[in-house]
């Protein structure tokens, strides 16, 4: 088997194609040999390592071998992937979050125990909680993973601070489906189809004093700034005190004339549209932002996405920096959220623009978050 693997690594960078490949890894896993995936696995990384990152046949067989692992049922394909996954290393921990992703997506909790005993990283082992998490799993009830999620030694992780239930403001989250040859995931971006709402003749609008700095305008846009830092986007965060209480029928006139760089121009021969929305539809379409990403990247992927969800929501609702994750969520679910968009040049209108924005309880600070990205 040796033979073979080395075999393969050396001729690998001068094929046109890897297919042949892909099929030798199809055979050997329907024969039950899961061993052979995660060893040539291994022996990529350690050409990889030696200066072959850059050669595309090495970076597609070993997505196929890692997809194929981690999709095919069978706790034996677990136990390898694992494998694969702790020899491969990942220093930003981007193959973590991919393999939890794929492991919670194809495998019952009880299957991806062996991760929280066996030989797992802390952060594979993090995210892993909360991709079970999002999938309705009972990670506080399923032995061999109850043991690890509720121990205190990793509350420091920023994934601690997030409860191993789902929230009804998160309801049931749209999560992506893989296999392995690809994958697949909604985009639900757009306007929400909620209750509009119409500015009255009369509708008053109140002084606004804008707030914004660059901390909460980072905290706001935690969710999509992945769409900046690692695709085409653009986003625009801010935060505004009124004078008087904002009623619900003034809230798209006060967005038009907060001087936002998102809806200039709209309001006159450009379409704009504002609609109330729930705090479930706001975490959906933030969640999606994060964990899937934009044009030209893959997000954060589930744990992370949750977490980046969450802190935006945060953010745009006045929940305090640092607090628990249920004052959070009280003070998510306190406020009126709405849902905006507008034909003007910022957005690119192509399949990736958001718009938030919520008032809280008392009317009387309005957060908004725009952004939009292009392929």
């Amino acid at each position: 088997m040796a033979d073979r693997i080395e075999q393969i690594v050396a001729t690998l960078p001068d094929r046109e194609s890897v297919t042949d490949v892909w099929k030798v890894a199809d055979r050997r896993i329907a024969r039950g040999d899961a061993a052979f995936l995660a060893d040539l696995g291994i022996a990529l990384t350690g050409a990889q390592g030696s200066g072959a990152g850059r050669i595309w046949q090495y970076r597609s067989v070993f997505d196929h071998l890692l997809r194929l692992l981690t999709t095919t049922p069978g706790s034996a394909n677990v136990t390898q992937a694992l494998r694969l996954v702790s020899s491969a290393g990942s220093a930003d921990g981007k193959l973590d979050r991919y393999a939890a992703s794929l492991l919670a997506s194809s495998h019952p909790a009880e299957e991806l125990a062996v991760a929280f005993t066996g030989n797992a990283t802390e952060e594979l082992r993090a995210c892993l909680v909360h991709e079970l998490v999002l999938r309705g799993a009972d990670v506080v009830g399923t032995p061999g993973v109850a043991g690890w999620a509720t121990s205190r030694h990793w509350r420091h992780h920023p994934l601690g601070w997030l409860p191993l239930t789902l929230s009804e403001v998160e309801g049931r989250p749209d999560l992506p489906s893989y296999c392995a040859r690809g994958g697949s995931h909604s985009m639900p971006y757009g306007r929400p189809a909620n209750r509009p709402v119409t500015t009255g003749a009369g509708a008053h609008v109140p002084a606004a004093r804008e707030t914004t700095t660059p901390v909460i305008a980072q905290r706001i846009g935690t969710a999509v700034a992945n769409w900046a830092e690692e695709s085409n986007g653009r986003i625009e965060a801010r935060l505004f005190d009124l004078e008087s209480p904002l009623g619900a029928e003034s809230v798209p006139s006060m967005l038009l004339a907060l001087g936002l760089e998102c809806l200039k121009g709209a309001g006159r021969k450009t379409a704009f549209s504002a609609a109330a929305c729930p705090p479930d539809h706001a975490w959906q379409l933030l969640f999606a932002a994060a964990s899937t990403g934009g044009a030209y990247n893959s997000g954060v992927r589930g744990a992370y996405g949750r977490l980046a969800a969450w802190r935006s929501l945060a953010a745009l609702s006045g929940a305090a920096e640092g607090g628990q994750a249920e004052e959070a969520e009280a003070r998510v679910r306190e406020c009126t959220w709405y849902g905006f968009g507008a034909e003007t040049t910022w957005f690119e209108r192509v399949a990736w623009d958001v718009g938030l924005a919520a008032v809280t309880s008392e009317r009387r600070r309005l957060a908004v978050l725009a952004a939009t990205d292009t392929d």
